[in-house]
């Protein structure tokens, strides 16, 4: 039995069998069996949009070649003395977890938020208008504040090859759809995440993980120049090693941890607003057409260049998706976006920001509690300039004349639109480069001056990076370790994971 690798195009539209007759073209057999190893959408040319596909083949027809290996993790289940505690079940949380209770650890996992069941419950009560949960919102509980998202799984780092097979094989085993694995551009969808997240917390408990939800982290507990337990409001939680992986959201964890000794510094961040249009707007500027079948909705990723050198750029497109109230407090005011698996929303949504250096902004030396709590009184004025969760918006046209008050057209935006003037709630440095970045995006996608601004939007990156051993990765004590977003050195569902994941090998390597 021969292996070979084949590239193929495949128009849109076409025949379902198009797949196998190019491969009988190609390889002069009928007797083979597939795998894609790789799909995307080709779409610079719009009047033959297609599928590129590379495929692995198997036949006797081949007398040469094998599948490649894929890089794994060692899993070596044995049962080991040593406890782990885990804060926080995003996933720079829950796969380390998975990880270290797969090779026989004792694991206890703290969530300060309920079971994804209850935090659901309690995120659409807030927006059909009711009280604001601290415990369980789009910030917090369980899954991470990347439950409620696209469920994007790309990944720029190439040195997390073995980790990133970990976490789409878990991902595919505990029920996401299984083109994650070879799709250049995968995403879960916040409706598969629901369910993934409920099966993931059944494999962990399985696999004789406890988990403590209701469960908020109060203080470190040192003895001898190590942490001997955490503080937390069910009681004290006695560990060996433990892992903070609580997301860039958790401000007064990061104060406790400041105050505790922690050595944190600023790093760059961004802020700016979300840019919603109607999705047909985006599919037309895309694709030369409203829809397109057998696609779900097109996207974007738009980049600019500004005379200051200031970055400018989208993040997190939800294709088909809809803006949401993410604040993680009830005195802050944030948006952000999130997208079901099938994208058929009408409504298409971005980050779109600009870059952050604090110390050019305020001119002025700032340390990262200077940072942070500048920030947060950033996301506190929004919410005081509309009195609660309804968003500040303009139209794309007024804030590149720099005015506002023209008409706000339906939004999917939970909450009541309130027309701004974005040029009193930015700060003023970063507006003329926010404005010629939007000239840009304008000029490359037909019909993106239509769209609207909703904000604040700040929470694309951690504005703060905590202090960590550059192999061992501990953090201040040598059985402290921040993992994901929330440590300042990982962005995203796939690199917080991988992250999570570097840390629980490390672990495994000193309790050895």
């Amino acid at each position: 039995m021969g292996y070979k690798e084949i590239s193929i195009r495949i128009p849109v539209q076409a025949a379902p069998d198009a797949i196998e007759k190019e491969i009988q073209e190609q390889v002069r057999t009928q007797e083979f069996t597939y795998t894609i190893v790789q799909k995307s959408l080709d779409a610079r040319n719009k009047n033959r949009i297609s599928w590129e596909y590379r495929i692995g083949i198997h036949s006797e027809a081949l007398t040469t070649g094998a599948a490649p290996t894929p890089p794994s993790l060692p899993v070596e289940h044995r049962l080991r003395k040593k406890q782990v505690v885990i804060v926080g079940s995003g996933p720079a949380g829950i796969f380390p977890a998975l990880y270290l209770s797969e090779c026989g650890y004792q694991v206890t996992l703290i969530e300060r938020g309920s079971r994804v069941e209850q935090r659901k419950q309690s995120v659409e009560a807030f927006e059909a208008g009711g009280n604001f949960d601290p415990r369980n919102n789009y910030a917090f509980g369980e899954g991470g504040a990347g439950t409620f998202s696209d469920g994007k799984l790309t990944s720029r780092t190439k040195s997390i090859k073995a980790e990133r097979n970990y976490i789409f094989q878990k991902f595919a085993e505990h029920g996401a759809p299984s083109e994650i694995m070879y799709m250049t551009h995968p995403h879960l969808g916040t409706d598969n995440l629901f369910r993934i997240t409920q099966n993931m917390r059944q494999k962990l408990q399985d696999q004789g993980c406890t988990i403590l939800f209701d469960c908020l982290l109060e203080d470190l507990l040192l003895e001898n120049g190590r942490i001997k337990a955490l503080k937390t409001s069910a009681g004290n939680v006695e560990g060996d090693y433990f892992v903070l992986a609580t997301g860039h959201s958790a401000y007064e964890t990061y104060r406790m941890l400041m105050n505790q000794g922690v050595a944190f510094q600023p790093k760059n961040f961004a802020i700016g607003f979300r840019a919603e249009h109607r999705q047909e707007v985006i599919n037309t500027a895309q694709w030369g057409v409203a829809r397109l079948p057998g696609v779900k909705a097109a996207e974007y990723r738009l980049t600019a260049e500004v005379p200051d050198s200031t970055p400018v750029y989208s993040f997190c497109m939800c294709p088909g998706g809809k803006v949401v109230p993410a604040t993680a407090y009830a005195h802050t005011n944030v948006v952000n976006g999130m997208s079901y698996y099938k994208r058929n929303s009408p409504w298409a949504n971005a980050a779109v920001v600009a870059g952050v250096q604090i110390e050019k902004l305020l001119q002025r030396p700032v340390n990262a509690l200077e940072t942070l709590n500048w920030l947060e009184q950033l996301e506190v004025s929004f919410y005081e300039t509309v009195r609660g969760y309804k968003a500040p918006a303009c139209t794309i046209r007024d804030f590149l004349n720099g005015k506002s008050g023209s008409a706000l057209p339906a939004s999917s935006y939970p909450f009541e639109l309130v027309a701004s003037n974005f040029s009193e709630l930015l700060p003023k440095q970063l507006l003329l480069p926010l404005q010629q970045g939007l000239q840009q995006f304008c000029r490359k996608l037909r019909g993106y001056e239509s769209g609207i601004l909703l904000g604040l939007e700040s929470k694309t990156s951690a504005p703060v990076q905590v202090v960590r051993h550059r192999e061992q990765l501990h953090a201040t004590f040598d059985n402290l370790f921040l993992a994901g977003e929330g440590s300042g050195w990982a962005g995203g569902i796939t690199s917080s994971a991988a992250d999570g994941l570097k840390i629980a090998q490390r672990i495994r390597a000193l309790a050895e």
